[in-house]
């Protein structure tokens, strides 16, 4: 009973287990059991703090009926070491109400206001203090407030309580959010015998891509983003995800990606007693028709399955690329990306190589620092190029200049700094520099000396 005292529960019931409370880990159970419960729909929130809430509606018939899926839900929970009670009715208020105040298991539509109203008013989900104000006047069942007039309620009770009164009866709507996003398209699979071999699972993968792929392609569609979900037999689920850099229909091509996604694990597999259900969802984008022919050229479509398996294998933020920047500071000019967030038709490969080409055409160096790295450095005159420098301890004497090319910060950014003079310099052992003079001598008496980069 709720506010007993220890003493006393222990007076009634000697032997009594007393474990201290853990509100994380109950919380992690209850999210655990609701991972496994996707097995019989998408559409599941959590109702703290012991409850979990599944939007059933076009999936009983799957399982033979609403009586057959309660009695499995009810047996493979109670198996796994949990007591629990469920009720299906039209209402969530209703079947709340149903599995934690009555025995009844399943609401026909149109019963709830029957169900209801000999139920104590804690069954409409109302705060601790509201139920003892409606006690307090003699209102302790949910029957005593349906011919009672609403106004005086809402005034004196707040309009919560009859809110959910209505939701309860049906005469609201109450939204469920699912506690992860519901995939467009889903396949999925059960074993009349639990499966535990790897390549049991990625045929299992490729047969669940290939019913999708009809699917697909009548909507114009194509996965980017797919994800395997393992139901064991114990109640864990495994999950993989793994992503595409364009849309994709083919199933070899998925069960590729996922042999490099499971041969990345830092563990194994462990199918502990075996897999009972596989499902694959899939979030799709459109996938436009290829040109195909003498003159197609698939370079970047190779690319783009090169860069699929490696960041299936190492991971998707570990795979990037470079992209062209809107800025004339040269180490803000270029950025790193996922190379499968924007590697698309449109803007994809094709401006990497614009970027490596125009890269290799201008007087920049092949390896320029993260960071420009300060120097000491000696000019002959204010605004020409120096006679030599010291760079991390060493001294190099300069035979050959180029320069100077000013580049100068956006007015409207900051992060440009003062006006930059790059030179292009060569000392005596044969290596050449790219340096520059942050800040003019107009401006100030002691400009900064920086070293960007090397040329070969």
């Amino acid at each position: 009973m709720p506010g007993l005292a220890l003493a006393q529960a222990r007076a009634m019931h000697p032997d009594l287990a007393v474990v201290p409370e853990d509100p994380a880990a109950d919380h992690k159970q209850l999210d655990e059991l609701a991972d496994w419960c996707v097995r019989y729909t998408p559409l599941i929130a959590i109702d703290p703090p012991d409850g979990i809430l599944l939007d059933i509606s076009g999936c009983a018939h799957l399982f033979g009926g609403e009586e057959i899926l309660v009695h499995d839900l009810t047996s493979r929970i109670a198996n796994a070491g949990f007591t629990l009670r469920a009720a299906i009715a039209s209402t969530i208020g209703a079947a709340h109400a149903a599995a934690r105040f009555t025995a009844t298991t399943i609401v026909p539509p149109g019963a709830e206001h029957a169900l209801l109203q000999t139920l104590p008013l804690a069954a409409l989900r109302l705060p601790a203090d509201t139920v003892a104000a409606l006690a307090r006047v003699g209102l302790k069942r949910i029957g005593d407030l349906l011919g009672l007039p609403r106004a005086p309620l809402a005034a004196r009770f707040g309009p919560h309580l009859l809110r959910q009164l209505d939701r309860a009866l049906g005469r609201e709507d109450e939204p469920l959010s699912p506690r992860l996003p519901v995939a467009p398209y889903v396949a999925e699979q059960r074993f009349a015998e639990p499966i535990a071999r790897e390549e049991d699972v990625l045929g299992t993968t490729e047969r669940l891509a290939g019913r999708l792929q009809p699917l697909l392609e009548r909507r114009g569609d194509g996965a980017r983003g797919v994800e395997l979900a393992l139901f064991r037999t114990d109640g864990v689920v495994r999950r993989f995800a793994v992503a595409t850099s364009r849309p994709v229909r083919d199933p070899k091509i998925i069960r590729a990606l996922f042999v490099e996604r499971l041969t990345s694990l830092a563990d194994a597999l462990d199918p502990g007693f075996g897999f009972d259900l596989a499902r694959l969802s899939v979030i799709a984008e459109p996938c436009p028709p290829e040109q195909i022919g003498l003159g197609h050229d698939d370079h970047a479509a190779e690319i783009d399955r090169l860069v699929d398996r490696l960041s299936a294998r190492l991971g998707s933020r570990r795979v990037r690329r470079p992209i062209v920047q809107d800025s004339h500071i040269p180490e803000l000019a270029a950025g790193l990306v996922p190379a499968q967030a924007i590697a698309t038709a449109e803007t994809g490969w094709a401006e990497f190589r614009q970027f490596a080409s125009a890269a290799a055409l201008s007087p920049r160096p092949p390896r320029l620092l993260l960071r420009p790295e300060p120097i000491e450095a000696i000019a002959t005159v204010p605004d020409g190029p120096p006679v030599r420098f010291r760079w991390r301890r060493a001294l190099h004497e300069i035979v050959a200049a180029h320069g100077p090319e000013r580049i100068e910060g956006e007015w409207w950014s900051e992060d440009g700094g003062p006006a930059r003079d790059y030179f292009r310099v060569e000392d005596r052992m044969g290596c050449r520099f790219w340096l520059f003079r942050a800040g003019l001598y107009r401006l100030t008496a002691t400009p900064s000396w920086f070293l960007h980069g090397m040329f070969g």
